[in-house]
């Protein structure tokens, strides 16, 4: 039952990785690449991942290459959640028990 628990924590914080991951990907690349901020998906993409973000604005400055930008707080950001989830992986493996068999030979 446990080992399932463990199973089923290590799913969500993949899940939950993932999905950041792919938002600040996206977010990273439609800068870099100056994505129309009214077209409806791309603003989407801005709103949802500035919140995924916040904790972080203010860190680093933009920096702006003919129209295009390279955010570095997006790749800091991203960088923090990482590790932030291989310590929860870390963690779950911790006080996830083991099983363990027990081989006895025959005398």
């Amino acid at each position: 039952m446990r080992d399932t628990l463990a199973r089923v924590a290590a799913g969500l914080v993949n899940l939950v990785l993932a999905v950041v991951g792919t938002l600040l990907g996206l977010r990273f690349l439609l800068k870099l690449f100056s994505a129309n901020p009214d077209n409806g998906f791309v603003n989407w993409i801005y709103e949802t991942s500035g919140e995924i973000i916040a904790p972080f604005r203010g860190i680093f400055t933009p920096a702006n290459l003919d129209g295009a930008v390279i955010e570095f707080t997006t790749l800091f950001a991203l960088l923090v959640y990482v590790l932030i989830g291989l310590l929860a992986y870390y963690l779950i493996d911790l006080f996830a028990p083991t099983e363990t068999t027990v081989v006895r030979k025959k005398r």
